[in-house]
């Protein structure tokens, strides 16, 4: 689609998107918004490196321009202005959670990692919420998303999406805590996985 726009002079119209869901997880009524942090970090590095160059050359068809891999090697995402409902709100479907406005070649670029960061965020916050709703105040829940993640990050995105949907208790393995002292308490690991303590 990229290089359809490129190749047609699209490259400067100007779109605009919005970022929102159909339906709520696990049949509910609502969603907690997360994953915002996770987008404007995305927008502040989107760039093409020199790797990824040379791999669309070797994976599009032969015949596209040099000057179009030229062209995406200096693109970047300073001519996007994003508009977001604050990380954290109750949300409901159909509603846009974030607006994405600027060239049409980079919006379309963006909108599916976008969607991704979105999505997997506020399903683990929705979740987190409705274990909350259903445990009351008084019960401390503990998140064990370190010990069954897909992968270190997959681990400590979940521990925080998990924070944002109003989980108090949060578990981290030692050397991960220190990444996310400043936003998420911690204690100490239990042996027991799922395991929920009351006070």
């Amino acid at each position: 689609m990229a290089y359809a726009y490129w190749k047609s002079g699209k490259i400067d119209d100007h779109a605009v998107f919005d970022l929102f869901f159909r339906t709520s997880p696990f049949q509910g009524e609502f969603t907690i918004f997360a994953g915002l942090e996770e987008c404007l970090k995305f927008l502040d590095s989107f760039h093409y490196s020199d790797t990824d160059i040379e791999y669309l050359k070797h994976a599009l068809p032969q015949g596209i321009e040099d000057e179009f891999f030229e062209y995406l090697g200096q693109l970047t995402a300073k001519d996007v202005t994003l508009y977001a409902i604050e990380e954290g709100s109750v949300v409901f479907p159909r509603v846009p959670l974030i607006k994405v406005a600027g060239p049409l070649i980079i919006v379309q670029l963006l909108e599916t990692t976008l969607l991704t960061l979105v999505n997997y965020a506020s399903l683990m916050a929705t979740n987190a919420a409705r274990y909350r709703m259903v445990a009351g105040k008084h019960i401390h829940l503990l998140e064990f998303g370190l010990r069954r993640a897909q992968g270190p990050d997959g681990g400590l995105s979940a521990s925080k999406y998990s924070y944002i949907g109003e989980q108090n208790v949060k578990l981290l393995m030692e050397e991960d805590r220190k990444k996310l002292c400043d936003v998420i308490p911690a204690c100490e690991t239990f042996v027991w996985p799922n395991r929920y303590v009351a006070p």
